[in-house]
């Protein structure tokens, strides 16, 4: 952790909005993953938590409201469940291959994405999954890590993270705020793909400064009317789930969270996932959903806010610089 890093404990009565929120919608969702959490502590407010008919109640009886702070400012993003359209089989409209993680990427790191591609090291290896329409798209489910892709063939297929190629994440958005294409407040999803498919040559290699690579697995154990699975294994719920760094907050802790920016958004959400960019104790990445809209809404979030994490009575205290309890 930073070395600057800072604890304060706080009363329910400086969340801002606190009273206002729908308790019980936070607490069914804490519920989905509760019981995957392994300190003692956790597993024992986990088995209170059944029968429990009163959530507010619940929150404020066994938890306390944690200010963890690491001296970068609050930073909350939006991420979304990508729907592609695709198809099984490959054809002049759907070319490009979603592909499996072959067994020679788990010695990190692997080939770049660019070697990958332009080098056709996978094809003919029966690791494709699927194949899609569009590559601009096939990048930005790389990103999320997850998504839907709508067969051409009939029904939906889902698939999940399965690993990378080792490389570091490098942002393609910031590459073209750095070329001064555009200013930074003009960055988002939208923008990045619409720029790439005008520019289809410089594009490509807009792309290529991304060296990491996704595979994916096919997915098929969680019901279609159920979010994507998150880093706990479990599905993820649009605007309650949110993508923490795990240094500073436990996988599956209550987090209430105070966005500030056009839309102030005041609510408590879980953390029931991780990302490759969500590094700090103030940095979250919200869930919004399944498809465009969602996708939309996601890409545009960039805002500056605060986030407490509710802990355990004890590990709250216990989290205390020496002398301050």
């Amino acid at each position: 952790m930073a070395t600057d890093l800072t604890v304060r404990v706080l009363d329910f009565a400086e969340l801002d909005g606190w009273s206002d929120d729908d308790h019980a919608a936070a607490f069914s969702v804490f519920l989905e993953t509760c019981g995957d959490m392994k300190d003692p502590d956790w597993r024992a407010i986990c088995a209170n938590a059944k029968g429990q008919t009163d959530a507010r109640a619940f929150f404020e009886l066994m938890f306390r409201p944690v200010l963890i702070q690491d001296g970068a400012p609050g930073l909350f993003t939006g991420y979304f469940e990508p729907e592609l359209a695709g198809s099984r089989y490959r054809s002049a409209r759907f070319a490009y291959p979603v592909y499996g993680m072959p067994e020679e990427a788990a010695q990190r790191p692997w080939l770049t994405r660019r070697e990958i591609l332009e080098d056709n090291v996978l094809d003919g290896r029966g690791l494709e999954i699927a194949y899609v329409e569009d590559p601009v798209e096939l990048f930005f489910l790389q990103i999320q890590g997850s998504g839907r892709i709508k067969l051409d063939e009939g029904g939906v297929l889902r698939v999940g993270y399965a690993g990378a190629n080792g490389h570091t994440y490098r942002s393609i958005g910031k590459e073209l705020v750095r070329r001064g294409v555009y200013a930074a407040h003009q960055v988002s999803a939208e923008v990045i793909k619409n720029w790439v498919r005008r520019n289809p040559i410089p594009g490509k290699e807009l792309l290529y400064h991304n060296p990491s690579y996704v595979f994916f697995r096919e997915v098929t154990r969680v019901p279609p009317e159920k979010g994507p699975l998150g880093a706990m294994n479990r599905s993820v719920t649009a605007m309650r789930t949110i993508a923490v760094d795990p240094a500073f907050t436990p996988m599956g802790a209550p987090v209430w969270i105070e966005k500030q920016g056009e839309t102030p958004l005041r609510r408590l959400m879980v953390a029931q996932d991780t990302g490759s960019a969500i590094k700090g104790a103030q940095r979250a990445d919200i869930f919004f959903g399944t498809g465009d809209e969602a996708g939309r809404q996601a890409g545009r979030l960039k805002d500056p806010g605060r986030m407490i994490v509710l802990m355990p009575i004890q590990r709250a205290y216990a989290m205390l610089p020496e002398g301050a309890q």
